[in-house]
Protein backbone atom coordinates (compact mmCIF):
# COMPACT_ATOMS: atom_id res chain seq x y z
CA UNK A 1 0.00 0.00 0.00
CA UNK A 2 2.58 2.50 0.98
CA UNK A 3 4.17 1.67 -2.57
CA UNK A 4 1.09 2.22 -4.48
CA UNK A 5 0.56 5.63 -2.10
CA UNK A 6 4.42 6.99 -3.29
CA UNK A 7 3.36 6.08 -6.96
CA UNK A 8 0.43 8.32 -6.80
CA UNK A 9 1.98 11.07 -5.21
CA UNK A 10 4.65 11.24 -7.88
CA UNK A 11 1.74 10.82 -10.34
CA UNK A 12 0.25 14.10 -9.30
CA UNK A 13 3.24 15.74 -8.70
CA UNK A 14 4.04 15.14 -12.29
CA UNK A 15 0.19 16.72 -13.46
CA UNK A 16 0.51 19.54 -11.57
CA UNK A 17 1.58 22.92 -13.09
CA UNK A 18 2.46 25.61 -11.78
CA UNK A 19 0.86 27.82 -14.41
CA UNK A 20 -1.77 29.26 -12.32
CA UNK A 21 0.52 30.29 -9.23
CA UNK A 22 1.06 34.25 -9.22
CA UNK A 23 3.01 36.60 -6.61
CA UNK A 24 1.28 38.17 -4.13
CA UNK A 25 0.22 41.85 -4.76
CA UNK A 26 0.75 42.63 -0.97
CA UNK A 27 3.44 40.79 1.50
CA UNK A 28 5.62 41.49 4.68
CA UNK A 29 9.13 41.29 3.93
CA UNK A 30 11.03 39.90 6.21
CA UNK A 31 15.10 39.52 6.16
CA UNK A 32 14.90 35.59 7.17
CA UNK A 33 15.80 33.13 5.21
CA UNK A 34 12.95 30.41 4.19
CA UNK A 35 12.28 27.37 5.59
CA UNK A 36 12.06 24.80 3.23
CA UNK A 37 12.45 21.42 2.91
CA UNK A 38 14.56 19.87 1.21
CA UNK A 39 17.06 22.65 2.26
CA UNK A 40 17.97 24.01 -1.59
CA UNK A 41 19.31 27.39 -0.47
CA UNK A 42 22.57 28.56 -2.00
CA UNK A 43 22.96 25.13 -3.56
CA UNK A 44 25.26 24.34 -6.89
CA UNK A 45 23.59 21.89 -9.16
CA UNK A 46 24.16 20.23 -12.44
CA UNK A 47 22.65 21.20 -15.70
CA UNK A 48 20.90 18.05 -15.76
CA UNK A 49 19.33 17.74 -13.19
CA UNK A 50 15.89 17.14 -12.30
CA UNK A 51 13.74 19.84 -11.46
CA UNK A 52 14.22 20.94 -7.48
CA UNK A 53 10.59 20.69 -5.70
CA UNK A 54 10.50 22.02 -1.88
CA UNK A 55 7.55 22.76 0.98
CA UNK A 56 7.42 24.60 3.75
CA UNK A 57 8.87 22.91 6.58
CA UNK A 58 6.49 23.93 8.86
CA UNK A 59 2.80 25.22 9.15
CA UNK A 60 1.22 27.71 6.39
CA UNK A 61 -1.07 27.29 3.66
CA UNK A 62 -0.03 28.33 0.70
CA UNK A 63 3.71 28.18 -0.98
CA UNK A 64 4.99 30.61 -3.96
CA UNK A 65 8.43 30.71 -5.48
CA UNK A 66 9.61 32.94 -7.96
CA UNK A 67 12.12 31.64 -10.09
CA UNK A 68 14.39 34.42 -11.87
CA UNK A 69 17.47 34.56 -14.63
CA UNK A 70 18.20 37.78 -15.89
CA UNK A 71 15.18 38.77 -17.65
CA UNK A 72 13.28 35.12 -17.31
CA UNK A 73 11.05 34.09 -14.75
CA UNK A 74 9.18 31.17 -13.52
CA UNK A 75 6.24 31.33 -10.70
CA UNK A 76 5.37 27.98 -8.82
CA UNK A 77 2.94 27.02 -5.66
CA UNK A 78 0.35 26.00 -4.44
CA UNK A 79 1.16 22.90 -1.41
CA UNK A 80 4.53 22.61 -2.64
CA UNK A 81 6.59 24.42 -5.46
CA UNK A 82 7.28 22.10 -8.20
CA UNK A 83 8.75 23.34 -11.62
CA UNK A 84 7.68 21.26 -14.84
CA UNK A 85 10.42 19.67 -16.43
CA UNK A 86 10.03 22.54 -19.51
CA UNK A 87 10.01 25.10 -16.77
CA UNK A 88 13.22 23.58 -15.13
CA UNK A 89 15.26 22.87 -18.39
CA UNK A 90 14.45 26.48 -19.30
CA UNK A 91 15.73 28.02 -15.83
CA UNK A 92 19.13 25.71 -16.03
CA UNK A 93 19.83 26.32 -19.67
CA UNK A 94 19.54 30.19 -18.93
CA UNK A 95 21.55 29.95 -15.66
CA UNK A 96 24.06 27.18 -16.80
CA UNK A 97 27.41 28.52 -15.52
CA UNK A 98 25.77 31.36 -13.51
CA UNK A 99 23.02 30.94 -10.91
CA UNK A 100 19.12 31.57 -10.63
CA UNK A 101 17.72 33.67 -7.51
CA UNK A 102 14.48 32.17 -5.88
CA UNK A 103 12.38 34.24 -4.21
CA UNK A 104 10.11 32.24 -1.13
CA UNK A 105 6.35 33.81 -0.31
CA UNK A 106 4.38 31.78 2.35
CA UNK A 107 0.34 32.59 2.80
CA UNK A 108 -1.19 31.84 6.19
CA UNK A 109 -4.87 33.09 6.46
CA UNK A 110 -4.99 36.27 4.70
CA UNK A 111 -0.96 37.58 5.64
CA UNK A 112 1.41 37.00 2.72
CA UNK A 113 5.00 36.99 3.81
CA UNK A 114 8.32 37.11 2.00
CA UNK A 115 11.57 35.98 2.59
CA UNK A 116 15.54 36.72 1.94
CA UNK A 117 16.01 35.55 -1.85
CA UNK A 118 18.43 32.40 -2.31
CA UNK A 119 20.66 31.23 -5.31
CA UNK A 120 20.57 28.23 -7.56
CA UNK A 121 24.57 28.02 -8.74
CA UNK A 122 24.18 26.00 -12.17
CA UNK A 123 27.42 24.24 -12.91
CA UNK A 124 28.73 23.97 -16.49
CA UNK A 125 29.32 20.51 -15.10
CA UNK A 126 27.49 17.65 -15.76
CA UNK A 127 26.45 14.45 -13.83
CA UNK A 128 26.25 11.02 -14.86
CA UNK A 129 22.42 10.42 -15.86
CA UNK A 130 21.87 7.48 -13.60
CA UNK A 131 22.41 6.46 -9.60
CA UNK A 132 21.30 2.94 -8.04
CA UNK A 133 21.22 2.00 -4.46
CA UNK A 134 19.70 -0.23 -2.34
CA UNK A 135 16.11 0.48 -0.61
CA UNK A 136 15.62 -1.03 2.60
CA UNK A 137 14.10 -1.02 5.81
CA UNK A 138 16.22 -0.82 8.98
CA UNK A 139 18.04 -3.92 10.17
CA UNK A 140 16.01 -3.70 12.97
CA UNK A 141 12.74 -3.86 11.16
CA UNK A 142 13.57 -6.34 8.09
CA UNK A 143 15.73 -6.44 5.87
CA UNK A 144 14.15 -8.99 3.23
CA UNK A 145 11.62 -6.96 1.24
CA UNK A 146 14.18 -4.66 -0.26
CA UNK A 147 15.01 -3.96 -3.91
CA UNK A 148 17.86 -2.48 -5.77
CA UNK A 149 16.89 0.43 -7.82
CA UNK A 150 17.94 2.83 -10.42
CA UNK A 151 17.11 6.56 -11.01
CA UNK A 152 17.32 8.70 -13.96
CA UNK A 153 18.66 11.83 -12.41
CA UNK A 154 17.63 13.97 -15.20
CA UNK A 155 13.90 12.93 -14.39
CA UNK A 156 11.90 10.89 -11.33
CA UNK A 157 11.45 7.97 -13.23
CA UNK A 158 12.69 4.92 -11.11
CA UNK A 159 13.14 1.08 -11.94
CA UNK A 160 13.85 -1.82 -9.71
CA UNK A 161 16.58 -3.66 -11.30
CA UNK A 162 16.91 -6.54 -8.97
CA UNK A 163 13.89 -7.63 -6.39
CA UNK A 164 14.77 -9.74 -3.87
CA UNK A 165 11.18 -10.44 -3.39
CA UNK A 166 11.49 -12.65 -6.20
CA UNK A 167 13.60 -15.04 -4.83
CA UNK A 168 12.27 -15.59 -1.28
CA UNK A 169 9.60 -17.49 0.34
CA UNK A 170 7.94 -17.86 3.35
CA UNK A 171 10.44 -19.87 5.21
CA UNK A 172 13.42 -19.24 3.09
CA UNK A 173 14.41 -15.44 2.84
CA UNK A 174 17.44 -14.02 1.11
CA UNK A 175 19.45 -10.51 1.02
CA UNK A 176 20.69 -8.99 -2.08
CA UNK A 177 23.63 -6.17 -1.86
CA UNK A 178 26.79 -4.40 -2.65
CA UNK A 179 26.18 -3.86 -6.29
CA UNK A 180 28.91 -2.44 -8.29
CA UNK A 181 29.76 -1.55 -11.77
CA UNK A 182 32.91 -1.24 -14.08
CA UNK A 183 33.89 1.91 -14.58
CA UNK A 184 30.08 3.46 -14.44
CA UNK A 185 29.01 0.65 -17.28
CA UNK A 186 25.50 -0.99 -16.60
CA UNK A 187 26.50 -3.08 -19.01
CA UNK A 188 29.22 -4.74 -16.54
CA UNK A 189 27.34 -5.19 -13.23
CA UNK A 190 27.93 -7.22 -9.78
CA UNK A 191 26.24 -8.35 -6.98
CA UNK A 192 25.23 -10.42 -4.37
CA UNK A 193 22.85 -12.91 -3.12
CA UNK A 194 22.43 -14.79 0.57
CA UNK A 195 21.36 -17.47 2.28
CA UNK A 196 18.27 -19.29 -0.31
CA UNK A 197 19.84 -18.73 -3.19
CA UNK A 198 22.98 -17.45 -2.71
CA UNK A 199 25.65 -16.83 -5.27
CA UNK A 200 27.15 -13.59 -6.98
CA UNK A 201 25.76 -12.68 -10.25
CA UNK A 202 27.90 -10.50 -13.01
CA UNK A 203 26.55 -9.55 -15.76
CA UNK A 204 29.64 -8.81 -18.14
CA UNK A 205 28.18 -7.38 -21.65
CA UNK A 206 25.00 -8.79 -21.76
CA UNK A 207 26.13 -12.55 -20.59
CA UNK A 208 24.57 -13.17 -17.21
CA UNK A 209 26.39 -15.64 -14.69
CA UNK A 210 25.64 -16.52 -11.09
CA UNK A 211 29.03 -17.60 -9.58
CA UNK A 212 29.72 -19.99 -6.31
CA UNK A 213 32.78 -18.54 -5.12
CA UNK A 214 33.07 -20.03 -1.61
CA UNK A 215 35.87 -21.92 -1.25
CA UNK A 216 38.20 -23.96 1.22
CA UNK A 217 41.45 -22.25 0.30
CA UNK A 218 39.39 -18.70 1.11
CA UNK A 219 37.46 -16.78 4.33
CA UNK A 220 34.71 -16.82 2.68
CA UNK A 221 32.89 -15.72 -0.51
CA UNK A 222 33.75 -12.16 -1.99
CA UNK A 223 31.62 -9.79 -0.07
CA UNK A 224 32.66 -5.86 -1.07
CA UNK A 225 33.83 -5.84 -4.27
CA UNK A 226 36.07 -3.46 -6.56
CA UNK A 227 36.24 -3.50 -11.14
CA UNK A 228 39.55 -3.44 -11.79
CA UNK A 229 39.66 -0.23 -14.59
CA UNK A 230 39.43 -2.50 -17.41
CA UNK A 231 40.63 -5.95 -16.58
CA UNK A 232 38.16 -8.82 -16.36
CA UNK A 233 39.27 -9.04 -12.99
CA UNK A 234 37.21 -7.99 -9.89
CA UNK A 235 38.85 -8.13 -6.12
CA UNK A 236 36.68 -8.81 -3.76
CA UNK A 237 36.96 -8.61 0.35
CA UNK A 238 35.71 -11.65 2.12
CA UNK A 239 33.94 -11.40 5.85
CA UNK A 240 33.03 -13.60 8.58
CA UNK A 241 30.56 -10.58 8.90
CA UNK A 242 28.10 -10.33 12.14
CA UNK A 243 25.66 -7.97 13.72
CA UNK A 244 24.45 -6.77 17.34
CA UNK A 245 21.86 -4.20 18.68
CA UNK A 246 22.79 -2.30 21.56
CA UNK A 247 20.70 -1.44 24.46
CA UNK A 248 22.12 1.68 25.76
CA UNK A 249 24.49 3.09 22.53
CA UNK A 250 22.73 5.70 20.91
CA UNK A 251 24.73 3.61 17.32
CA UNK A 252 21.66 1.48 17.51
CA UNK A 253 23.53 -1.32 15.84
CA UNK A 254 27.39 -2.90 15.26
CA UNK A 255 28.08 -4.98 12.32
CA UNK A 256 31.26 -6.04 12.61
CA UNK A 257 33.85 -8.53 10.97
CA UNK A 258 35.28 -11.51 13.01
CA UNK A 259 37.93 -11.76 9.95
CA UNK A 260 38.16 -10.56 7.17
CA UNK A 261 41.02 -11.24 3.70
CA UNK A 262 41.26 -9.74 0.17
CA UNK A 263 40.78 -11.70 -2.92
CA UNK A 264 40.96 -11.61 -6.66
CA UNK A 265 38.32 -13.03 -9.25
CA UNK A 266 39.40 -13.71 -12.37
CA UNK A 267 35.74 -13.41 -14.93
CA UNK A 268 36.83 -14.97 -17.58
CA UNK A 269 38.69 -17.71 -15.99
CA UNK A 270 36.49 -18.13 -12.79
CA UNK A 271 39.12 -18.69 -10.77
CA UNK A 272 39.81 -17.02 -7.66
CA UNK A 273 43.18 -16.43 -5.01
CA UNK A 274 43.87 -14.73 -1.85
CA UNK A 275 45.97 -11.46 -2.18
CA UNK A 276 45.70 -10.54 1.66
CA UNK A 277 45.17 -13.43 4.61
CA UNK A 278 47.08 -12.25 7.06
CA UNK A 279 45.14 -13.76 10.58
CA UNK A 280 45.84 -10.51 12.28
CA UNK A 281 44.71 -8.36 9.99
CA UNK A 282 41.01 -7.67 8.67
CA UNK A 283 41.51 -6.23 5.27
CA UNK A 284 38.37 -4.58 3.81
CA UNK A 285 36.78 -2.49 1.23
CA UNK A 286 39.00 -2.41 -1.95
CA UNK A 287 39.29 0.49 -4.28
CA UNK A 288 41.36 0.77 -7.44
CA UNK A 289 42.38 3.76 -8.70
CA UNK A 290 41.37 4.92 -11.98
CA UNK A 291 45.06 3.60 -13.61
CA UNK A 292 44.55 0.51 -12.56
CA UNK A 293 47.49 0.17 -11.35
CA UNK A 294 47.31 0.90 -7.29
CA UNK A 295 44.67 -1.35 -4.97
CA UNK A 296 43.82 0.81 -1.81
CA UNK A 297 42.18 -0.55 0.56
CA UNK A 298 41.22 -0.74 4.74
CA UNK A 299 43.11 -3.01 7.30
CA UNK A 300 42.34 -2.99 11.05
CA UNK A 301 45.06 -5.21 13.00
CA UNK A 302 43.73 -7.44 15.65
CA UNK A 303 45.13 -10.12 17.23
CA UNK A 304 42.69 -12.69 19.14
CA UNK A 305 43.63 -13.93 22.70
CA UNK A 306 41.47 -17.45 21.92
CA UNK A 307 39.96 -17.14 25.33
CA UNK A 308 36.54 -16.92 23.80
CA UNK A 309 34.48 -17.30 20.84
CA UNK A 310 35.90 -14.66 17.86
CA UNK A 311 32.86 -13.07 17.20
CA UNK A 312 32.31 -12.61 20.83
CA UNK A 313 35.66 -11.76 21.63
CA UNK A 314 35.34 -8.82 18.67
CA UNK A 315 32.22 -7.60 20.18
CA UNK A 316 33.93 -6.70 23.37
CA UNK A 317 36.59 -5.26 22.18
CA UNK A 318 34.61 -3.55 19.79
CA UNK A 319 36.54 -0.23 20.31
CA UNK A 320 39.87 -1.50 20.63
CA UNK A 321 38.97 -2.46 16.03
CA UNK A 322 40.15 0.65 14.32
CA UNK A 323 41.29 0.21 10.23
CA UNK A 324 43.74 2.38 8.71
CA UNK A 325 44.47 2.79 4.69
CA UNK A 326 46.80 0.93 2.79
CA UNK A 327 47.53 0.50 -0.75
CA UNK A 328 49.28 -2.32 -3.06
CA UNK A 329 50.86 -1.69 -6.38
CA UNK A 330 49.76 -3.42 -9.23
CA UNK A 331 51.25 -4.90 -12.27
CA UNK A 332 48.47 -4.84 -15.25
CA UNK A 333 50.80 -6.67 -17.19
CA UNK A 334 51.83 -9.80 -15.12
CA UNK A 335 48.86 -9.50 -12.82
CA UNK A 336 50.96 -9.71 -9.57
CA UNK A 337 50.67 -6.72 -6.05
CA UNK A 338 53.34 -5.27 -3.82
CA UNK A 339 53.63 -5.94 -0.41
CA UNK A 340 51.06 -2.92 1.49
CA UNK A 341 52.19 0.61 2.16
CA UNK A 342 50.72 2.95 4.73
CA UNK A 343 48.79 5.55 3.81
CA UNK A 344 46.75 7.06 6.19
CA UNK A 345 47.05 5.79 9.79
CA UNK A 346 44.19 6.59 11.49
CA UNK A 347 44.19 4.42 14.50
CA UNK A 348 47.29 6.83 15.84
CA UNK A 349 44.45 9.15 16.14
CA UNK A 350 42.31 7.05 17.93
CA UNK A 351 40.05 6.65 14.71
CA UNK A 352 38.99 4.09 12.22
CA UNK A 353 39.14 4.39 8.19
CA UNK A 354 36.52 3.03 5.80
CA UNK A 355 35.25 3.06 2.15
CA UNK A 356 38.22 4.86 0.23
CA UNK A 357 37.41 6.25 -3.15
CA UNK A 358 39.62 7.21 -5.44
CA UNK A 359 38.72 10.82 -8.12
CA UNK A 360 38.84 9.43 -11.49
CA UNK A 361 42.03 11.77 -11.93
CA UNK A 362 43.84 9.81 -9.71
CA UNK A 363 44.60 12.76 -6.87
CA UNK A 364 41.81 12.54 -4.30
CA UNK A 365 40.97 9.96 -1.78
CA UNK A 366 37.89 10.26 -0.46
CA UNK A 367 37.15 8.36 2.88
CA UNK A 368 35.11 7.73 5.95
CA UNK A 369 36.48 8.73 9.32
CA UNK A 370 34.73 7.26 12.41
CA UNK A 371 35.91 6.50 16.01
CA UNK A 372 36.24 2.25 15.29
CA UNK A 373 34.67 -0.33 13.70
CA UNK A 374 34.47 -0.60 9.59
CA UNK A 375 30.60 -0.15 9.18
CA UNK A 376 30.32 3.23 9.71
CA UNK A 377 27.08 3.68 8.45
CA UNK A 378 25.62 3.22 11.46
CA UNK A 379 27.85 6.05 13.44
CA UNK A 380 26.83 8.84 14.31
CA UNK A 381 29.76 10.57 14.40
CA UNK A 382 31.34 9.13 11.06
CA UNK A 383 31.84 12.07 8.54
CA UNK A 384 33.72 12.02 5.27
CA UNK A 385 37.39 12.85 4.77
CA UNK A 386 39.65 13.94 1.95
CA UNK A 387 43.75 12.97 1.20
CA UNK A 388 45.23 14.64 -1.65
CA UNK A 389 47.20 11.94 -2.82
CA UNK A 390 49.98 14.19 -4.80
CA UNK A 391 50.57 16.63 -1.19
CA UNK A 392 49.32 14.01 1.19
CA UNK A 393 47.38 16.34 2.94
CA UNK A 394 44.31 14.81 5.20
CA UNK A 395 40.95 17.58 6.31
CA UNK A 396 37.62 16.44 7.13
CA UNK A 397 35.30 18.33 4.67
CA UNK A 398 33.49 20.36 6.39
CA UNK A 399 31.61 21.85 3.79
CA UNK A 400 30.08 18.51 3.05
CA UNK A 401 29.25 17.43 6.37
CA UNK A 402 26.60 17.19 8.79
CA UNK A 403 25.96 16.86 12.68
CA UNK A 404 24.79 13.13 11.36
CA UNK A 405 25.94 10.28 9.53
CA UNK A 406 28.15 10.17 6.50
CA UNK A 407 28.82 7.15 4.90
CA UNK A 408 28.73 5.77 1.57
CA UNK A 409 30.18 7.75 -1.37
CA UNK A 410 31.07 7.30 -4.79
CA UNK A 411 32.22 9.85 -7.87
CA UNK A 412 31.05 11.04 -10.91
CA UNK A 413 32.74 9.74 -14.17
CA UNK A 414 33.99 13.30 -14.55
CA UNK A 415 35.04 13.47 -10.89
CA UNK A 416 33.44 17.01 -10.65
CA UNK A 417 30.27 15.32 -8.44
CA UNK A 418 29.93 13.26 -5.36
CA UNK A 419 27.22 10.93 -4.03
CA UNK A 420 26.63 9.85 -0.53
CA UNK A 421 24.99 8.40 1.93
CA UNK A 422 23.80 11.01 5.16
CA UNK A 423 21.16 10.88 8.06
CA UNK A 424 21.43 14.05 8.67
CA UNK A 425 17.46 14.74 8.05
CA UNK A 426 16.16 12.49 11.01
CA UNK A 427 19.45 10.39 11.83
CA UNK A 428 17.61 7.26 11.14
CA UNK A 429 17.23 6.57 7.17
CA UNK A 430 20.02 7.20 4.78
CA UNK A 431 19.42 9.55 1.71
CA UNK A 432 21.42 10.59 -1.17
CA UNK A 433 22.56 14.09 -1.19
CA UNK A 434 24.94 15.47 -4.01
CA UNK A 435 27.56 18.03 -3.78
CA UNK A 436 30.14 19.68 -6.41
CA UNK A 437 33.69 18.63 -5.96
CA UNK A 438 36.12 21.62 -7.77
CA UNK A 439 39.89 21.31 -9.11
CA UNK A 440 41.10 22.37 -5.68
CA UNK A 441 38.87 19.38 -4.05
CA UNK A 442 36.42 21.75 -1.96
CA UNK A 443 32.56 20.76 -2.18
CA UNK A 444 29.59 23.01 -2.73
CA UNK A 445 26.87 22.78 -0.40
CA UNK A 446 25.31 19.35 -0.55
CA UNK A 447 21.88 18.72 -1.89
CA UNK A 448 19.04 15.95 -1.32
CA UNK A 449 18.07 13.26 -4.27
CA UNK A 450 15.66 15.59 -5.83
CA UNK A 451 11.72 13.30 -6.23
CA UNK A 452 8.75 14.85 -8.18
CA UNK A 453 6.74 15.81 -4.77
CA UNK A 454 9.38 17.44 -2.24
CA UNK A 455 7.80 14.82 0.81
CA UNK A 456 8.78 11.35 -0.73
CA UNK A 457 11.72 10.68 1.17
CA UNK A 458 9.59 11.95 4.46
CA UNK A 459 7.45 9.36 3.16
CA UNK A 460 9.71 6.53 2.16
CA UNK A 461 10.27 4.84 5.58
CA UNK A 462 13.56 2.80 4.16
CA UNK A 463 17.34 3.63 3.53
CA UNK A 464 19.50 4.20 0.19
CA UNK A 465 22.63 2.46 0.23
CA UNK A 466 25.99 2.42 -1.89
CA UNK A 467 24.75 5.12 -3.81
CA UNK A 468 26.73 4.21 -7.33
CA UNK A 469 26.41 6.77 -10.25
CA UNK A 470 26.06 4.99 -14.42
CA UNK A 471 26.22 6.31 -17.38
CA UNK A 472 22.86 4.88 -18.42
CA UNK A 473 20.50 2.07 -17.29
CA UNK A 474 20.69 -1.69 -16.58
CA UNK A 475 18.57 -3.16 -19.12
CA UNK A 476 17.92 -6.92 -17.33
CA UNK A 477 14.92 -7.10 -16.34
CA UNK A 478 14.14 -8.32 -12.24
CA UNK A 479 12.76 -11.28 -13.60
CA UNK A 480 15.52 -12.30 -15.64
CA UNK A 481 18.02 -11.26 -12.52
CA UNK A 482 16.17 -13.48 -10.76
CA UNK A 483 15.52 -16.22 -13.07
CA UNK A 484 19.44 -16.34 -13.12
CA UNK A 485 19.49 -16.23 -9.38
CA UNK A 486 17.05 -19.62 -9.09
CA UNK A 487 18.32 -21.68 -12.21
CA UNK A 488 21.69 -23.36 -10.26
CA UNK A 489 23.77 -23.36 -6.98
CA UNK A 490 26.27 -21.38 -9.39
CA UNK A 491 29.54 -21.82 -11.26
CA UNK A 492 32.34 -23.02 -8.99
CA UNK A 493 35.61 -21.07 -8.63
CA UNK A 494 39.00 -22.86 -8.78
CA UNK A 495 41.19 -21.53 -6.24
CA UNK A 496 44.24 -20.47 -7.72
CA UNK A 497 47.74 -20.13 -5.92
CA UNK A 498 48.50 -16.78 -7.94
CA UNK A 499 46.48 -15.02 -11.03
CA UNK A 500 47.81 -15.69 -14.21
CA UNK A 501 47.56 -14.12 -18.05
CA UNK A 502 45.62 -15.73 -21.03
CA UNK A 503 47.85 -17.46 -23.28
CA UNK A 504 48.41 -15.44 -27.00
Amino acid sequence: MKRITLQIIALVALLTSCQHAEVPANYTRTDQSPAIYPDYCDVTVPVNIAPLTFEWDGACDEIVARFSVGERQVVCGGEAVQPTADEWRQLTAAAKGRQMSVEVFTRSGDEWRSYKPFAIKVSNDSIDPYISYRLISPSYVTYEELTLNQRCLENYTERVMVDNMLCGTETKGQCVNCHNFQQYNPRRMQFHARQNHGGTVINYDGHLRKINMRNDSILSAGVYPAWHPWLPLIVYSTNLTSQIFHTRHHNKIEVFDAGSDLIAYDIEKNEVTNIENDSTEFEVFPAWAPDGKTLYYCSAHFEFRDTIDHSSEVILRAKEVKYNLYKKSFNPETLTFGPRQLVFRADSLGKSATLPRISPDGRYLMFTLGNYGVFHIWHHEADLYLIDLQTGAVRPMDEINSPDTESYHSWSSNGRWVVFSSRRDDGDYTRPFIAHIDANGHGSKPFELPQAHPDYHRQLLKSYNIPELMRGPVEVSPQEFARVLKASDGEQVKYVGKLRKNED
